[in-house]
């Protein structure tokens, strides 16, 4: 009994807490996963990581553009350096003719838009000076952006190497020609030197 209630006592103070999220909902899942603050990477860019979840995987990149793959759809991610260095605020609209459009406020900013055309959702995510876009049926929309959320999300910056990749003198490849080495001698020839010296 004394073992039941020291276990009980220590999960009160912890404050061990399980969230549950509705996975047909896409307010949702945007309202609990974004306000987590995540610290989860196993994704390394030039200048960001970010975590990408189970049954996602990372195919290509291509500069700040990250091919991630998931149960027949592709995720392009799009990292905004820029953005992200000059803090450029982000202006978005809500727009009631498309199927779902949602600004999101708060620390971290963003939108989520879905485009039906022909039976196809086009998801345009940004959210955290990051884009996720991808197109899929619409029975896999809460997965996507359940999936989107997670990594989105979890975009961390590396400042000094941000700031480096943006310098234009960091960038610009400066050449100098170099004569320390260089022989300042006359040259000669070795058989010259043979001849030379069988004669003697």
């Amino acid at each position: 009994m004394k073992k039941i209630t020291l276990i009980l006592l220590c999960l009160l103070i912890t404050g061990c807490s399980v969230v549950e999220i509705d996975t047909n909902n896409v307010d949702n899942i945007l309202d609990v996963v974004l306000s987590q603050d995540n610290n989860l990477y196993n994704r390394i860019g030039k200048g960001y990581k970010y975590y990408i979840p189970r049954g996602v995987s990372y195919m290509d990149t291509d500069e700040l553009n990250d091919k991630l793959y998931s149960n027949g759809i592709y995720y392009y991610l799009y990292i905004d350096t820029v953005s992200y260095f000059y803090k450029i605020d982000i202006n978005y609209e809500e727009n009631s003719s498309l199927y779902f459009s949602k600004k999101i406020e708060g620390d971290k900013k963003g939108y989520l838009e879905i485009k039906e055309n022909n039976n196809k959702y086009y998801i345009t995510f940004v959210y955290n000076y990051a884009k996720i876009e991808a197109i899929t049926e619409k029975e896999d929309i809460a997965e996507v952006i359940l999936n989107s959320s997670y990594i989105l999300s979890t975009v961390k910056f590396n400042d000094n190497i941000v700031e480096l990749s943006l310098n234009e003198e960091y960038l610009t490849n400066k050449e100098e020609q170099y004569t320390k080495f260089k022989s300042e001698e006359k040259e000669e020839y070795f058989l010259e030197f043979v001849d030379e010296t069988e004669n003697n």
